[in-house]
């Protein structure tokens, strides 16, 4: 009984020593991975034959079959109909057209008819003779003195203007003296009086006067001429020259063409502002082609109007004429400033 519990016993540690043997070669083969991945060679073989030579497949077996419904946007009944009625509502229309045309009421009917595109409406227009163009201008000015302008010589012609005349002179001891002149054109007739003061010829005899004008001159008017109209010429009216002063261009007066044109000079405080812009200036043209009562119609400033005369009053022109004789011209000029 003893001996086969021993026996026993034996073999139940045989075994467990056997069985702890055998662990460690199984679990070093658990950790080896078996093969699941094709060499590449094998797989680019294999990708080259199914390129030459693919591999043919079983046919397709159809398991089901198509049901047939109703076309909705195939053939419709009415095409045929639409086609039709196109075709004769343009035959129609043709038709109609012809029959218009053919037809001699129309023709007539386009016949009477008159476009007016421009009608000659001449024979409608009053004509007024040319309105012939005097003289709109001269010259007077004096003192406010309350008596008449006393007869005396007229001053120096000149192309303009910078002292007036004066038969009474109130500063008899001045800085700068210079000798007072006129602005008349070169070829009017002036009245000549020998006399040693300066006077208005036309006035009345007595003690020297001004007249009873303003501005400067002698006579009734104002503006530094001689006479009782308004400028620094002699006789009526405004402007300069005489015998009315100047002309206006157009009927009959050609326009002055320029023939020199001195280019103008910055002024230093437009230069450093860099300031452009346009001066607008009235003049007078002289039967000579030279300027005269330049005045300033719109201004810039910062020296530029000043600067504006200067370059006018060196313009030369082709005088305006009328009836083939030069004449002395109103006009306005612009003298443009830019910085280049």
């Amino acid at each position: 009984m003893i001996a086969q519990e021993e026996e026993v016993r034996q073999q139940m540690t045989n075994e467990m020593q056997a069985s702890v043997a055998s662990q460690p070669d199984d679990h070093l083969s658990r950790l080896l991975i078996a093969e699941v991945e094709t060499p590449w060679y094998k797989s680019f073989i294999a990708n080259i034959k199914d390129l030459v030579r693919p591999e043919k497949l079983p046919p397709l077996e159809v398991t089901s079959k198509p049901v047939a419904v109703k076309d909705i946007w195939g053939a419709s009944s009415n095409r045929g109909k639409a086609g039709t009625t196109s075709l004769i509502v343009h035959a129609c229309g043709i038709a109609l057209l012809l029959a218009l045309g053919t037809s001699k009421a129309v023709q007539q009917a386009a016949k009477d008819t008159v476009t007016l595109i421009a009608p000659d409406l001449a024979a409608y227009v009053p004509q007024q003779a040319p309105k012939k163009q005097t003289m709109g201008g001269g010259g007077g000015g004096g003192d406010r003195s309350p008596l008449q302008a006393s007869k005396g010589k007229l001053p120096r012609v000149a192309p303009r203007q910078f002292t007036p005349p004066s038969a009474v002179v109130n500063n008899p001891n001045p800085k700068l003296v210079m000798e007072p002149t006129i602005v008349v054109q070169p070829d009017a007739q002036l009245p000549n009086v020998n006399m040693a003061q300066y006077g208005n010829p036309l006035g009345v005899i007595g003690p020297p006067s001004n007249g009873p004008g303003s501005g400067g001159g002698i006579g009734t008017g104002k503006g530094g001429g001689v006479g009782s109209g308004n400028g620094v010429g002699f006789g009526p009216g405004s402007g300069a020259g005489t015998g009315g002063g100047v002309y206006r261009i157009g009927g009959g007066v050609s326009r002055p063409e320029l023939i020199f044109k001195p280019e103008p000079e910055y002024s230093e405080e437009a230069r450093k502002a860099k300031f452009q812009g346009t001066v607008l200036l009235s003049i007078v043209v002289m039967p000579d082609g030279s300027t005269s009562n330049i005045r300033v119609i719109r201004p810039l400033g910062l020296g530029l109007d000043e600067k504006a005369i200067e370059a006018v009053r060196k313009w030369k022109f082709r005088p305006s004429l009328k009836d083939g004789q030069p004449v002395p011209v109103h006009a306005n000029v612009e003298v443009n400033f830019r910085l280049l």
